[in-house]
């Protein structure tokens, strides 16, 4: 071997060493920099996932901070706004083209809370409850106050779809001027984003 061999192996190998050294201390870096599907859509994920797959089979381009526990209501009433009032679907009747937010329908609430306090829910109020009945987890609450009826809501899904049609049965709490109104029911999906009282639910309101 010449000399220049001898002289020249060893800062090779030097080199590989301090390459493979950097590769391992990179990687896990790398690792931790794209957070795992089920993370909370911040940073990363909000720019490069910001796609939602929602209970109702539907799929919402924002989650609008339901995943983090607090819907927004002020990006909910500007979409709505924008779309205007077909876009939250009346009471029952829409194809959802365009739907950027899913709702409750007005039934839904009364059932689970009373007609009385249920009618002191706007439209982004029944949005953020639909876009939580979407995208929430079961026993996680998400909460929002509506700051022109001083209504404090909270809705907890006490349970994951059971079934195909993807009903879930939830908790819903009022907290105002009234005091507190609490109760139960169950809501299913349509392919619309509109969320209706379940069958059984109408029935033992006969």
């Amino acid at each position: 071997m010449r000399l220049r061999d001898l002289v020249t192996a060893p800062c090779a190998r030097r080199r590989a060493s301090s390459a493979l050294a950097a590769l391992v201390l990179v990687l896990p870096c790398l690792a931790l920099a794209t957070p795992p599907p089920w993370a909370p859509a911040h940073g990363w994920r909000k720019k490069n996932d910001p796609h939602y797959a929602g209970y109702s089979g539907r799929t919402w381009s924002d989650d609008y901070g339901v995943q983090s526990g607090r819907c927004n209501r002020e990006d909910v009433g500007a979409v709505l706004g924008a779309l205007g009032g077909a876009a939250v679907g009346a009471e029952a009747a829409s194809d959802g083209s365009g739907r950027a937010v899913a709702v409750v329908v007005g039934t839904v609430i009364g059932a689970a809370i009373g007609a009385e306090i249920g009618r002191r829910m706007d439209k982004a109020d029944r949005s953020c409850a639909g876009h939580a009945l979407e995208l929430a987890h079961a026993g996680q609450t998400v909460t929002w106050v509506n700051p022109a009826s001083g209504v404090t809501w909270q809705l907890t899904p006490v349970s994951t779809p059971a079934t195909t049609d993807g009903c879930r049965r939830f908790r819903l709490i009022a907290t105002g001027a009234f005091g507190l109104g609490e109760g139960r029911t169950t809501a299913c999906p349509g392919e619309d984003g509109v969320w209706n009282l379940a069958p059984e639910a109408k029935m033992s309101r006969r």
